[in-house]
């Protein structure tokens, strides 16, 4: 028996989810708390981003498990403490911010959280209880065991995504395939295709939707992909390029 399960806070808004991807990273300032602003100036309430934890447990929203792409530092994250990750400069201008301020700094943004390794996770749902920001956290992982012990600590409260066993499960599903579907997520996010294989069609959508499950569709930044996906009836799409997804949302009337 298929059960549906109830609609996460998290998922309260009218139309499509438009997702500023690491805050738009198309400009080269991912991750960054100037480039959230620009986000949110730019009318989106919905942002994704990424976790990892210092040395000495501090949650910062970065890409990387290292500093060296992106920055003018380098070094593991997680071997480095952060009164020496503060220092280092996203493209030699901005700072790596700690999640918590940016909680606080965008009260009204509801973050999609890609927990990068299994050190921030505690950090994470300990940040989320005591800032009692349930309502406005979506944690992800391509780690299927992540996910689920995201699950199995915080309960319903917490909104998930499903992990790449989940996703496979769903796309077996919709192929009419037997696949063991487990936990409470609340969303099945996917690329387009995988290894050339589609991954977004009607029929993941239909077997995705049958089980109270939004299909947010990560990274596209083409205006064309993008019409077509909202026309599959897709329930989010994450993008870099926060621009071109506003324009389209705006072309459909859908711009919320």
């Amino acid at each position: 028996m298929t059960t549906t399960p109830a609609r996460h806070p998290y998922l309260d808004h009218p139309g499509p989810i438009a997702f500023a991807h690491r805050g738009g990273a198309a400009n080269g300032l991912e991750n960054t708390t100037a480039q959230f602003r620009r986000a949110v100036e730019a009318g989106y309430r919905y942002i994704e981003t990424d976790v990892h934890a210092t040395a000495d447990g501090k949650l910062v929203a970065f890409h990387d498990a290292t500093l060296d792409r992106v920055t003018d530092a380098r070094g593991r994250i997680a071997d480095l403490y952060w009164k020496d990750v503060r220092h280092a400069r996203v493209a030699g201008v901005e700072p790596v911010p700690l999640f918590e301020e940016l909680l606080e700094a965008f009260p009204e943004v509801r973050w999609n959280v890609d927990v990068k390794a299994e050190s921030a996770l505690h950090p994470l749902l300990n940040l989320i209880g005591r800032t009692r920001s349930w309502h406005r956290v979506c944690v992800g992982s391509f780690s299927e065991s992540r996910v689920a012990r995201a699950q199995r600590l915080a309960g319903p409260r917490l909104a998930t995504s499903y992990g790449t066993g989940g996703v496979l499960g769903l796309r077996l599903r919709s192929w009419r395939l037997p696949a063991a579907l487990r936990g409470s997520a609340v969303a099945a996010q996917v690329p387009e295709s995988q290894s050339g294989v589609p991954v977004v069609d009607h029929r993941f959508l239909r077997a995705a939707h049958a089980r109270g499950l939004q299909v947010h569709v990560w990274t596209v930044n083409d205006a064309q992909r993008m019409h077509r996906l909202l026309d599959l009836g897709v329930d989010g799409i994450m993008t870099d390029r926060i621009d071109t997804l506003r324009a389209v949302l705006l072309e459909r009337g859908a711009w919320a």
